[in-house]
């Protein structure tokens, strides 16, 4: 009998693991995916290659780190001379599938390569993508699962769409052959518009109504560049205000998630179908004086949820160091698919001893366009390489190195502890020499008006 596994790999956008249940938040913020972990594992360090959607989807998507794969570092596309995870899924006689809410994760960006079915969600793909069933379920459930009638479109909220499609392919996916089926979700991301049923659930918590929480939460997401420029981008009050909106966002994506969940768990299918919801990078809110997801390879950025069921006998414990290259290996590995090239170690045989997060070139005049004296000497402005251990970060870039301890990552320690700041680096010269080498030239993205106003939306490009 073929023992070869189903594969359902959601990735949640922005969603830090120290916001999560699982990463002990007071917030019961994601109790679905906390009972999901109970019959399955759940990863408290799984730290991201990457710290924003497009490299840390290229990372995922092909198995290897930006610096090899040049995406999110001096290009934007996958080089067509790498493999994506999908062919490999594909050679090795799998059924593919992609529903995507992210424009960086689409055709553009080649992030569709070997998907046999693919389809990136925006407003001018959402009827030709859902359908007019679905789309009339959508409209009439707009106040319960979105924002109710605005046109504001970085307002609405979609995983009840996402969900609604989602479970019409599973049930199309589920035959005689394995499947691997990929979502991204794109919730919580910013601007933290919670759904309207859910945009009171932290209020009571804070000193603002749920209306004055998303004017803020807004706000912040308009003028987010502005805000960390002035060098205090938020008050006390304000702050609390959007860490309630994001928390909610964070809540109500792990119902919708938890409901896909349960819809795989009643497939008609023979196999085991291992369920994986993992998040492409976390969110800086507020802290270090930052907004967003840029600048810095800090936990905040790069330690996210990582909960899997279905998969046994694993080599690592659930707060051993883990990464998204690892699973993905893992998984190909299971699926009997070609691994050549593929970054990252098989779980089910070794554990790690350092995790690595990259972050390509600063735009400095993001924040200088606001503020001429806004202090870049604090961050790297060069490619930004983080080497992360149990207790430490080892940070370099053309700039210069750090030594950080964990947690804070704030005070560089290289002087106190030379011994383990002269490890570190040759372990990253290594790795940069050898894992880290570019595989060819990158290669610019052409991103339609369509993909653009929705990236706009996310506050990715004006």
């Amino acid at each position: 009998m073929d023992s070869r596994p189903n594969v359902v790999w959601v990735t949640l956008d922005s969603v830090r693991q120290d916001r999560t249940t699982m990463g002990g938040h007071d917030r019961d913020t994601t109790p679905r995916l906390q009972h999901m972990a109970g019959a399955g594992r759940s990863f408290s360090t799984c730290i991201a290659a990457g710290i924003w959607t497009l490299p840390s989807s290229a990372s995922i998507l092909t198995g290897t780190y930006p610096s090899h794969n040049t995406v999110g570092v001096d290009g934007e596309t996958i080089p067509p001379e790498l493999p994506t995870v999908a062919e490999r899924f594909s050679d090795a006689g799998y059924r593919t599938a992609c529903l995507s809410r992210n424009g960086h994760l689409s055709g553009a960006t080649g992030m569709d390569r070997g998907f046999d079915r693919f389809e990136w969600i925006a407003a001018s793909t959402l009827l030709s993508a859902a359908g007019p069933r679905t789309l009339a379920k959508y409209l009439l459930n707009i106040r319960r699962h979105s924002a109710g009638l605005t046109t504001d479109t970085a307002k609405h909220a979609t995983p009840f769409l996402m969900n609604d499609i989602a479970k019409r392919w599973l049930d199309d996916l589920a035959g005689e052959e394995p499947f691997f089926y990929y979502l991204h979700y794109n919730e919580p991301h910013r601007p933290f518009v919670p759904p309207l049923p859910w945009q009171d659930r932290y209020t009571s918590d804070i000193d603002a109504t749920a209306e004055e929480a998303i004017d803020i939460a807004m706000d912040a997401h308009r003028n987010m560049h502005a805000r960390v420029a002035s060098g205090d981008p938020l008050t006390d009050r304000e702050r609390e205000a959007l860490l309630a909106m994001y928390d909610a966002e964070v809540a109500y994506t792990d119902e919708c998630v938890g409901r896909l969940h349960d819809r795989v768990r009643g497939l008609d299918t023979d196999r085991e179908t291992v369920f994986v919801v993992t998040a492409d990078h976390g969110e800086m809110l507020g802290d270090r004086g930052l907004l967003a997801h840029n600048l810095v390879v800090d936990d905040a950025l790069v330690n996210v949820p990582l909960v899997a069921s279905g998969l046994d006998d694993l080599a690592v414990e659930d707060d051993d160091l883990v990464q998204h290259t690892d699973l993905m290996r893992t998984l190909l590995e299971a699926a009997g698919a070609d691994t050549d090239r593929v970054q990252g170690i098989d779980l089910r045989e070794e554990g790690r001893e350092f995790a690595i997060s990259q972050r390509g070139p600063a735009n400095f005049d993001l924040y200088l366009d606001h503020d001429a004296t806004f202090d870049t000497s604090r961050f790297h402005e060069s490619l930004l390489t983080g080497l992360r251990t149990e207790t430490h970060r080892y940070q370099r870039s053309e700039d210069r190195t750090e030594l950080l301890a964990l947690p804070g990552e704030t005070t560089d320690v290289s002087e106190s502890e030379p011994e383990l700041a002269a490890e570190l680096e040759a372990r990253l010269d290594e790795w940069l020499a050898t894992e880290g080498k570019p595989v060819g030239e990158g290669r610019d993205a052409e991103f339609d008006d369509a993909m653009r106003r929705q990236l706009s939306d996310l506050g990715y490009v004006e």
